[in-house]
């Protein structure tokens, strides 16, 4: 059992949110009060008294109750504090951020704002590790080249895609569970992917591009290098090839 004891209001009411909202058991004590015996975790805050006992406390600060529960999540459930993120990478990257075998959140964002999602989570907990499928070569090597100072590890991502049956949600929900899936499987540890665009790849981006363009027209070969390499998107792109005809 959780237990917050704090006579700050402001942690204690962004502490109980948290926890309601992630469905979590807990109970309020003060914090001169007996401590319950079946006690896992006690939340308190800086300006409260230290408890005296062999339980774990937890002490946060208002401001950030999500650090706060992710602490005890992870004392409670055994996990060193370790933060493993999952990319599920693609059109729309599908990130989950797991703390032990607990999800603790998840996104679907576009390729470019994955890098600082990922630094936002990173940031204040223990060797955090990036966990990335090898599928979508070009996107998922740009993200690798877009995250600093955190460890990534490329991963086999065959079979990570669950079938999702009636009423289990649209496409988005099966790239989130991958990335899941994804975060639970060890990889091999890398700093960059150096991936060239097949023939194939150049041409979806071309594809891309005269669907994006007013004019119903294809951005050449070299843009589309470009916009493989991830040095421009496709409407930057489109805006060049313009300018040049």
């Amino acid at each position: 059992m959780i237990v917050v004891a704090t006579e700050d209001f402001e942690l204690y009411h962004e502490i109980v949110t948290e926890l309601r909202d992630r469905s979590l058991s807990f109970t309020t004590i003060e914090p001169d009060d007996e401590i319950p015996a079946n006690a896992t975790a006690i939340v308190t805050s800086v300006a409260d008294p230290t408890p005296e006992t062999d339980i774990p406390v937890i002490t946060g600060e208002p401001g950030n109750p999500r650090e706060t529960v992710e602490d005890v999540i992870a004392v409670v459930r055994g996990n060193n504090g370790r933060t493993v993120i999952g990319i599920d990478p693609g059109e729309t990257p599908g990130i989950a951020v797991l703390s032990g075998d607990m999800v603790v959140a998840t996104y679907q964002v576009q390729p470019s704002e994955v890098a600082e999602i990922v630094h936002e989570e990173a940031t204040d907990f223990a060797e955090p590790l990036v966990r990335i499928g090898d599928g979508a070569r070009l996107i998922g090597a740009r993200i690798i080249d877009d995250i600093e100072d955190v460890p990534i590890e490329l991963v086999d991502e065959t079979g990570t895609t669950p079938y999702l049956g009636t009423g289990a949600g649209e496409r988005g929900m099966a790239d989130i569970l991958a990335a899941v899936n994804i975060a639970q499987m060890e990889g091999k540890r890398v700093e960059s992917r150096d991936v060239q665009p097949t023939d194939g790849e150049l041409q979806r981006i071309k594809e891309r591009s005269r669907e994006q363009s007013a004019e119903n027209r294809a951005i050449g070969e070299e843009l589309a290098r470009r916009v493989a390499a991830g040095e421009l998107t496709i409407k930057e792109a489109l805006s060049k090839h313009q300018e040049s005809t």
